[in-house]
């Protein structure tokens, strides 16, 4: 729609002033604006050569408001603000990403435009609009580029960017559902009202009162078709643009057939009027969907959002001397290195080190278990978690975005944004099958036309109604959604849907060691010194090299950190590590690493787990640890010899620790000392001998196996990168529920199958009843409705269901 009626704003479509002076040169010719804010956003656009927006876009842009073009943005720039919304940078990159809510979207053409010019903004590396939700997910680099400039920027162009909180987001699901409403509201007034005059019509009414009575029709449908019918124009409209067929175009085809034909028919006075028809199917496909994005939003990936969980509030303690004072602040002003009172009840508003008392706290929310954890000093607690028991004193070491309940948020929005190739496929079918309703609805059409012409139109209006492949699309996509929240709320976080239908057919499943089939939490059991260094010497060296590391083994060092710095860190995965200690080179790890550049070998003192630190000249200890198998390892291990189920381990330890602990578990196949790249090796050949296998590990070693894997999961404790190459997060340590999501799995893919069978059953029933003349248009608009609650019906059934 690049050319406008004479006189209208070229950018907004508002009358131009006679005396108007905003005109500018645009794409070859002279364009007029009303006012300075449409003429400058026109020329940002043609300056950034995305004039095609003009010609793609279906409806003219929202008059600009002059005062959000010279609003300072620089607010959103600090960093209080910036943590409810803003993802923290990694370490050692200044990347930061965000979610957004875009003001102003009217058509596809707005999100390829603001899509278009942010990616041309140096310093931006992501921009995504969702254009059915209005936010915009934006990765940039802070060193770059600021945050208000990318607002300001948006802004230049006509829109308006605004974080995408809790709130904000909350307002902008109520005004769907008002808007929701407000369309049934009157689609129902005007099935009601236009009902009550086809009886009048269909009683027998003289010529005169037929006449009247369907002008008076004409006027209640018009606007159930502009206004409550306008969502299904909108989608059709933008799918064929798009050269794509969604179960709305034949819904807008319906409507748009029966509304016109029976404008002519009140016109012409000839022929029938189908306004009643229109309302009604109107109103209950309305009904439908409204109950179908209900379900969907209570069913999404846990009913709620993870934010609403934590506090509004936090309580900070200062201390100096012998005085300490308690301040009770909004939970944004709390921040990384202060300490927080949390009392008996309360929501734990941080990830923190506990410093004072013991209790029980419940993190039923992020693991599933509903029984409470013991937690004492030097202890960790999540944000979210609740205490039980006594009052805590915690040390902040994390806020906001930084938080592990912040990270789990971003890992469900993301599953909830991916689309597994099962639902892709279902979207395809719909799309053929569409095409398939439309030519049948044509030469349905032409057959009553030949046979009984006044019959017609109502009966293609039932084929192209009722053969709507609602149900079909929602076959997968509704089951999926209920299984990722039952299993959510189990303790698995599955971020891949696409291993959900992997996971039904796994047939091997292979494990890490440490922190895996462990607790993950080994203890210093002995030191041995070798060459003059003490033992708390010996202690506080490894402590440096193993400073920021996340691996378990370097967390049972963790008491002894912060008496010596070390630098230039190098970890080798499955390994050790090396670095500088007091000018001092040191290797610390397995024995083939900590000792491969001297010339004498040394065998541990004993059996068990031995690692050893070494300079460049001499070995220098011995360090034992000692760790316990996992509670849940062993019944797990039970259940797969029990289903038959091969289950492997895989482990860089050493080989007495590992025959160890393969003997405890009565393990057969236990494999120890294998490297990351053996271990992805072997995986790859079970997967030739045609198995599917599972994956479960933690540590940086586990990544390259855990991206090769047909499935993988990772501990909830395990490194970040772990996580990452992860298709789900094992929340809780019970790893009995790998062996229940199986089988959950398996079922979903029941249900998925009953689905699409139900969906393929109705239409084909459906279709030729429609076809015969046999289906009203409005028993087709109940028939389409209900088939596609009882596939969200059916499918809801998993996310009550027990694992």
């Amino acid at each position: 729609m690049s050319d406008q009626p004479a006189g209208a704003c070229y950018h907004c479509g508002l009358p131009v002033a006679g005396n108007s002076h905003y005109r500018t040169q645009l794409a070859g010719a002279e364009r007029e604006f009303c006012c300075p804010g449409c003429q400058a956003i026109a020329e940002t656009i043609h300056s950034a050569g995305l004039d095609s927006f003009y010609d793609f876009r279906t409806q003219a842009n929202q008059r600009p408001d002059l005062e959000s073009l010279r609003k300072n943005y620089q607010v959103y720039d600090l960093a209080p603000l910036q943590q409810e919304f803003v993802v923290a940078p990694e370490a050692g990159t200044d990347l930061r990403q965000a979610q957004l809510l875009v003001e102003g979207l009217t058509c596809a053409a707005c999100v390829w435009l603001i899509e278009r010019h942010l990616l041309a903004v140096p310093g931006i590396t992501l921009a995504r609009v969702n254009a059915s939700t209005g936010r915009l997910h934006l990765a940039w680099h802070d060193d770059e580029i600021k945050l208000s400039q990318i607002m300001a920027a948006v802004a230049a162009i006509g829109y308006q960017l605004s974080p995408a909180t809790e709130d904000q987001q909350q307002a902008l699901a109520q005004r769907e559902r008002r808007q929701a409403l407000m369309r049934i509201g009157v689609a129902g007034f005007g099935m009601m009202q236009v009902g009550m005059v086809a009886v009048t019509i269909y009683a027998g009414a003289d010529d005169h009162w037929l006449v009247f009575w369907r002008w008076v029709s004409l006027l209640i449908a018009t606007p159930v078709v502009l206004f409550s019918a306008r969502p299904f124009f909108t989608a059709a409209w933008r799918a064929l643009k798009n050269r794509h067929l969604v179960m709305d175009v034949p819904v807008a085809l319906a409507i748009a057939f029966a509304y016109s034909a029976s404008v002519w028919a009140t016109l012409s006075n000839q022929g029938e009027v189908y306004f009643d028809s229109v309302s009604m199917f109107t109103f209950f496909l309305l009904v439908g969907r409204y109950l179908e994005m209900n379900t969907r939003l209570n069913n999404r990936l846990g009913m709620t959002r993870l934010a609403q969980l934590l506090p509004l509030t936090a309580t900070r303690v200062e201390r100096q001397g012998d005085d300490e004072t308690r301040t009770v602040l909004p939970l944004r002003a709390l921040a990384v290195g202060d300490w927080a009172a949390v009392g008996v009840g309360e929501v734990i508003p941080c990830d923190g080190d506990i410093l004072e008392g013991s209790s029980q706290v419940d993190e039923s929310m992020l693991t599933g278990e509903a029984a409470p954890v013991v937690k004492s000093v030097g202890d960790k607690v999540v944000a979210g978690t609740t205490n039980l028991e006594s009052p805590l004193v915690v040390a902040v070491t994390a806020v906001g975005t930084a938080t592990t309940l912040s990270s789990i948020e971003r890992m469900v929005e993301d599953a909830a944004a991916h689309k597994p190739r099962q639902v892709t496929s279902a979207d395809a079918m719909a799309s053929w099958f569409v095409a398939a309703v439309i030519v049948i609805s044509g030469l349905t059409g032409a057959y009553w036309g030949w046979r009984e012409p006044g019959h017609a139109l109502w009966v293609v209006l039932s084929v192209l109604v009722v053969t709507c492949p609602c149900a079909l699309s929602l076959a997968t996509p509704t089951a999926h959604a209920a299984a990722l929240s039952r299993l959510r709320q189990a303790g698995l976080l599955v971020m891949n849907s696409d291993a959900l239908s992997a996971l039904a057919k796994v047939n091997r499943i292979v494990f890490d060691k440490t922190g895996t089939l462990t607790e993950g939490c080994p203890r210093v059991e002995l030191v041995v010194a070798l060459a003059g260094l003490s033992e708390a010497e010996v202690l506080a060296v490894i402590a440096a090299l193993e400073e920021d590391s996340r691996h378990p083994i370097a967390q049972a060092f963790s008491p002894w950190r912060g008496q010596k710095l070390a630098r230039h860190r190098l970890t080798q995965a499955s390994a050790g590590v090396v670095g500088v200690v007091d000018e001092r080179s040191y290797y610390f790890g397995r024995p083939d690493f900590a000792q491969q550049h001297l010339t004498e070998s040394l065998t541990p003192p004993a059996a068990g787990t031995w690692l050893l630190l070494a300079d460049e000249q001499q070995a220098l200890a011995w360090v034992q640890l000692a760790d316990s198998a996992r509670a849940s390892a062993a019944p797990a291990l039970a259940e797969c010899r029990r289903q038959a189920i091969p289950a492997t381990l895989l482990s860089g330890d050493n080989r007495q620790a590992v025959e160890q602990l393969a003997g405890e578990l009565g393990l057969t196949e236990a494999v120890a000392e294998v490297a990351p790249g053996d271990k992805l090796a072997r995986v790859q050949a079970y997967q030739q001998r045609g198995e599917i296998v599972m994956m479960v590990g933690d540590g940086i070693n586990d990544v390259p196996v855990l991206s090769g894997a047909d499935v993988s999961i990772a501990m909830a404790g395990a490194t970040d990168l772990a996580q990452t190459k992860a298709d789900a997060v094992l929340l809780t340590g019970d790893l009995t529920l790998l062996l229940k999501a199986m089988q959950f799995a398996k079922r979903l893919q029941v249900t998925i199958r009953q689905n699409l069978a139900w969906a393929l059953a109705y239409n084909g029933i459906a279709l030729p009843l429609a076809v015969a003349g046999l289906v009203p248009p409005w028993a087709a608009a109940i028939g389409m409705s209900a088939s596609s609650l009882v596939v969200v019906a059916n499918a809801m059934r998993l996310g009550r269901s027990p694992l």
